[in-house]
């Protein structure tokens, strides 16, 4: 028992420095004022911006369907492939992980601009030019380009466990494609599915790089706003620490639909 606890200490010590101290610090200055006096004045004030995060909302919900869409069949695709072709396929879908998430996104920029390479492309045949950059198409983009790994990874380690010999009872039976997909893969591939979407959707709904990259001023997130409450003329930490608490509220529920799977759900993929 002893030796138990003496394991466990260093977890405990990390967890209180960098996890319960921060949080309390959070909240601590989310409630107060700048003199310091209790206040809900701050958590009052967001309402203001409620347009702003119901659009982020929005838009990391688009973004986080469309990674299901793309990666459902290309999971299933690598989770049938042969151990030694799996391994290859999984280092190209990795390999743009390897570069910078602040180049990746610059790289779009110069893709959508209007005068990008897209609209270069389409001028050869007499299109264009179009708006493309700074709307918010772009941002939805750039949050698929950047976290449709996060998606296929859960994904493809949920189908792999996923017997051919299910599917192939399936189709003995009568049942099609689109019946085999909705009684039988998706039903089994739920804890991979779900948390795909807590790793896609919590980023994509806490991003401020990729709104103001692709999206302009015009496309502020909730990232966005914690961000200018902190740096520049507007430094008012005790709102930015009440937009965080708020965000981290959304992360929470977000985390607890996902986690509403119960055990029956992961006995599928077991």
């Amino acid at each position: 028992m002893i030796r138990k606890k003496s394991l466990s200490a260093p977890y405990l010590v990390w967890m209180v420095l960098f996890i319960a101290a921060p949080l309390a610090i959070v909240v601590y200055y989310a409630l107060t004022d700048k003199s310091g006096n209790f206040t809900l004045e701050n958590l009052m004030t967001i309402g203001r911006y409620s347009s702003v995060f119901a659009r982020s909302l929005i838009l990391a919900a688009i973004a986080t369907v469309i990674c299901l869409v793309l990666s459902f069949p290309v999971s299933y695709f690598l989770s049938r492939l042969r151990a030694s072709k799996q391994k290859i396929m999984l280092m190209l879908v990795m390999l743009p992980m390897w570069m910078n998430f602040l180049l990746r996104t610059y790289a779009w920029m110069s893709l959508l601009e209007n005068n990008g390479i897209i609209n270069r492309l389409l001028g050869l045949i007499g299109l264009g030019p179009f708006q493309m950059i700074n709307t918010s198409g772009a941002v939805v983009l750039g949050m698929v380009y950047n976290f449709l790994p996060y998606m296929i990874l859960p994904l493809y380690t949920a189908m792999t466990k996923i017997d051919d010999s299910i599917i192939e009872a399936a189709q003995d039976l009568g049942a099609g494609t689109i019946k085999t997909l909705l009684r039988v893969l998706l039903p089994l591939s739920a804890p991979g599915i779900a948390t795909g979407i807590t790793m896609v959707f919590v980023p994509s709904v806490s991003t401020f790089i990729i709104s103001r990259m692709l999206g302009g001023g015009a496309n502020l997130l909730i990232g966005d706003l914690i961000e200018l409450q902190f740096l520049g003329n507007s430094y008012n930490y005790n709102l930015g620490s009440a937009m965080s608490l708020v965000l981290m509220v959304i992360v929470l529920l977000c985390m607890s639909f996902t986690n509403g799977f119960d055990d029956e759900d992961m006995e599928g993929v077991v």
